[in-house]
């Protein structure tokens, strides 16, 4: 059996509201689900983390579920019907108003953030305007640059405002108390500035007995300074090259190179990376993808990212299955053709003595043909290092913690299992997969990665070969 390296993130949606639908995308190779927080209910939430864990009983395949929170994403309010506007129209954008002729809601107070000379752009960037003044505590002015039309609750974006840290809304706080309650694996924190405003969730989540590992969306053009983005990859456990929003906030044109500046950061610290949004966008509608489409799928692939998202596609798309699928056959024909681009690894912040552990096991792996890496691992370190180096082979992972196992579900070239502690269990894995036709016929060689006390975290020290008959 061959596993795909890169794996697959899912969005549900109300078209795949279900027991039955979930069933169907992990099945069709979905590895992760994500829950995006600016829809829904708490109860809705609840009964599609426990359709997910029975899924999840049914393939034996664990998967992440990822936590999506809204951040400050703004909004207009509510119309009371389209209101066209043409450049040099002045509207005033009013916190505590109602719609009246040019004066329209929001919601959010943008008095408290803006300044004057700062665009503000409306309906993902459709409609330009500048900020002109100040006009009371809850509210500015702006200028229209360019013409087009208003409608309800579309968003807004601010791409040259400083929120000074301050991205977690009071709505974000309630999630993150409720996420701490389920069987959430990962929470992703939207509109990222800052490390400190992963540092600042990190402290929330500790507080809420919280272990969720921390999945930063990039989309700010504060967060692709240069300086900015390597603090973010080394605070965050993953980060999301959230491409929509970021091409609003910064200009299209810079999208294809931050997202391969983020994958080689991701890589070379050795952190999740995801890249996200529209990558099967036609297939919310068609059966069949573009070829664009594949070749960015594909693409994505080379450069070595660790999972690649789907959005509207699984949650609102006519053809949510279909489309998992087809995203399954690309990354499978390229990984099976084309190898992921070398970079350079930075070990600054590891023991030379343990990432040694992680090269040698690849290189041995690949040098002797081996059929896989077996990685005994408490925490999923060890197995997130050897991933690091990007085999091409899998890396069967192998751990006593249920969370450990979910998160790496997400993790490049990871097929994660449960077992009990004990000397022997990585090598009694692979006899148990070998004897399940995983590995096809004749006898096979194995690379087995562990440590002399087996479930404590950081004692990685050993590499066995074993060829099973």
């Amino acid at each position: 059996m061959i596993f795909k390296r890169t794996k697959i993130l899912a969005t549900l949606g109300p078209k795949t509201n279900s027991g039955e639908m979930i069933d169907k995308l992990a099945s069709a190779g979905a590895n992760g689900f994500r829950l995006n927080f600016s829809h829904g209910t708490y109860d809705e939430r609840i009964q599609q983390i426990k359709w997910i864990r029975e899924a999840t009983a049914k393939t034996g395949k664990p998967v992440a579920v990822v936590q999506d929170l809204q951040g400050p994403k703004i909004r207009l309010g509510n119309l009371k019907e389209d209101v066209a506007v043409v450049s040099g129209d002045e509207l005033i954008l009013d916190f505590a108003a109602e719609h009246n002729g040019f004066t329209i809601p929001v919601q959010y107070n943008l008095a408290e953030k803006t300044k004057i000379g700062e665009p503000v752009y409306i309906f993902d960037g459709k409609i330009r305007t500048t900020v002109l003044e100040i006009v009371s505590a809850t509210a500015i002015k702006v200028r229209v640059e360019n013409p087009g039309t208003l409608m309800s609750r579309k968003g807004i974006n601010l791409p040259e405002t400083d929120f000074a840290g301050d991205i977690l809304t009071p709505k974000d706080i309630a999630d993150i108390e409720f996420g701490a309650t389920q069987d959430i694996d990962y929470v992703a924190l939207s509109f990222v500035q800052t490390a400190e405003d992963i540092n600042n969730l990190r402290q929330i989540l500790v507080a809420n007995g919280s272990t969720a590992q921390i999945i930063a969306k990039v989309e700010t053009k504060s967060a692709i300074i240069d300086k900015n983005l390597i603090e973010i990859v080394k605070a965050s456990d993953g980060v999301m090259v959230a491409r929509g929003d970021l091409a609003v906030e910064a200009g299209a044109e810079i999208v294809p190179i931050v997202q391969r500046r983020i994958i080689a950061l991701c890589r070379q610290y050795g952190k999740l990376s995801i890249v996200a949004t529209q990558m099967m966008a036609s297939m919310v509608t068609s059966p069949e993808p573009t070829r664009a489409e594949v070749g960015d799928v594909s693409n994505a692939v080379v450069l070595g990212a660790d999972a690649v998202m789907l959005s509207d596609e699984t949650a609102n798309g006519n053809y949510p299955v279909e489309t998992v699928e087809a995203m399954k056959k690309v990354i499978l024909y390229t990984q099976n053709h084309e190898s992921v681009q070398d970079i350079k690894i930075d070990n600054e912040n590891k023991p030379e003595s343990y990432d040694a552990i992680c090269i040698a096991a690849v290189d041995l792996a690949e040098r002797i043909n081996a059929s896989a890496i077996v990685a005994e691992t408490k925490t999923g370190t060890t197995a997130a290092n050897i991933a690091t180096h990007r085999p091409n082979l899998t890396i069967v992972s192998v751990t006593s913690e249920l969370r450990t196992a979910q998160q790496l579900s997400l993790c490049y070239a990871n097929r994660s299992y449960v077992r009990s502690e004990g000397e022997h269990c990585g090598y009694d894995l692979a006899k148990e997969l070998k004897q399940q036709g995983y590995f096809g016929d004749g006898p096979i060689t194995v690379v087995i990665v562990s440590g002399n006390t087996p479930g404590v975290s950081g004692e990685t020290d050993t590499i066995k070969v074993h060829i099973i008959e």
